[in-house]
């Protein structure tokens, strides 16, 4: 019962609390670029679907580490969680700057996400590693597409993005050298369809 409220409190706090990070955010010593409202409603969009992204990560590797039965991937999953709050830190305190806000969605892709990574948690450790590998392979895709899609004046945004990049190839790297298995192509596909409902909801919501 204690592990089930603590799994709960996590739960909400990743959808409705503040992050904190204990790393500088990326972007600190980055002045605020003079940019028009078109250009700031665009790059808020994709720092929204970033930081989307970053809570489904949490719920993926929350329902991944629970069904999980090897300690080392366990620990693996556990350990990228914790960079990921501070992913979430960063495109948090990024939306507030230009003077957006998260998307409304954020429940229900937690929900999705949380019963995603129970799944794979559950099929066994290769393929739950598999899975953490190739999810942060597509979210490593979709930032270097950002980073090109981002206006060129928004250097606070492409540094935090790119900090990111590093983290999650990083995650890749760690998940293939503890065993990871290679997700057969349907499944890849399928991952990279429900990315895009994903992401161009989440872009405007």
């Amino acid at each position: 019962m204690d592990k089930l409220i603590s799994e709960f409190d996590r739960a909400l706090r990743t959808v409705f609390a503040p992050a904190a990070s204990v790393r500088p955010h990326p972007d600190a010593q980055i002045d605020e670029p003079a940019m028009d409202i078109a250009d700031k409603r665009h790059a808020a969009g994709l720092m929204r679907v970033n930081h989307c992204g970053e809570v489904c990560a949490q719920a993926l590797y929350q329902g991944q580490a629970l069904t999980a039965r090897d300690p080392a991937a366990r620990e693996a999953l556990r350990s990228a969680a914790h960079e990921e709050v501070e992913h979430l830190a960063w495109t948090e305190r990024r939306l507030q700057e230009l003077g957006s806000h998260k998307s409304v969605l954020n429940p229900l892709w937690y929900a999705g996400s949380l019963a995603i990574g129970v799944t794979a948690g559950l099929v066994g450790d290769r393929w739950n590693l598999g899975f953490l590998a190739e999810t942060e392979r597509q979210v490593s895709a979709h930032l270097d597409a950002h980073l090109s899609k981002l206006p060129q004046a928004d250097e606070k945004s492409r540094a935090i993005v790119r900090q990111m990049h590093a983290d999650e190839t990083a995650h890749a790297e760690t998940a293939v050298a503890l065993g990871a298995a290679p997700l057969p192509l349907p499944v890849r596909l399928a991952m990279r369809s429900m990315s895009k409902v994903m992401t161009g909801l989440s872009y405007r919501l």
